[in-house]
């Protein structure tokens, strides 16, 4: 596998909500995922080729709100349903993972995007198939946890098809 795999996500994840958002994001010490019960995003963007995964961006909606209302320009309240704020939850992923795939073709896994998707709830579990590489990374931005999941595996170039 990749061998600086966890600084290409952290430096994803500090490039995207530092450049769009004007946040600072600070890694934390990974620890086991948990939600207190509050309504959670869970913003995911998949990507195949030699390298295939997804990458999942999990927040509280409140955050996801307070994300959204910055990236717009607007205050939370004026943040309209939460069909805006899945929106823009899912554009973040999609740079985030923009750039992670950018840096995935920069050492020669050449790979190719899908379409964002979110899940909210609060109270949902996601499984990694087998065979796949799973990494949780775990952040604080504006004294709020994100967490970053990646799901990863060797997969088939389309070239070599």
């Amino acid at each position: 596998m990749i061998a600086d795999l966890d600084q290409l996500i952290g430096n994803c994840v500090t490039d995207v909500f530092g450049t769009m958002l004007s946040m600072v994001v600070e890694p934390q010490i990974a620890g086991p995922m948990k939600s207190n019960g509050d309504a959670q995003i869970a913003s995911a963007v998949g990507f195949s080729g030699r390298m295939t995964g997804v990458v999942y961006l999990y927040t509280s909606a409140k955050f996801g709100r307070k994300i959204a209302a910055t990236m717009l320009g607007l205050t939370e309240s004026e943040v309209g349903g939460d069909d805006i704020v899945n929106d823009v939850m899912g554009e973040i992923a999609n740079m985030v993972v923009g750039n992670f795939k950018s840096g995935l073709c920069d050492r020669g896994y050449n790979c190719a995007l899908t379409i964002p998707s979110i899940v909210r709830g609060s109270n949902f579990t996601i499984e990694p198939i087998s065979n796949t590489e799973r990494r949780v990374y775990q952040f604080r931005c504006q004294d709020r946890p994100l967490v970053v999941e990646l799901l990863l595996k060797a997969g088939e170039d389309e070239s070599t098809r």
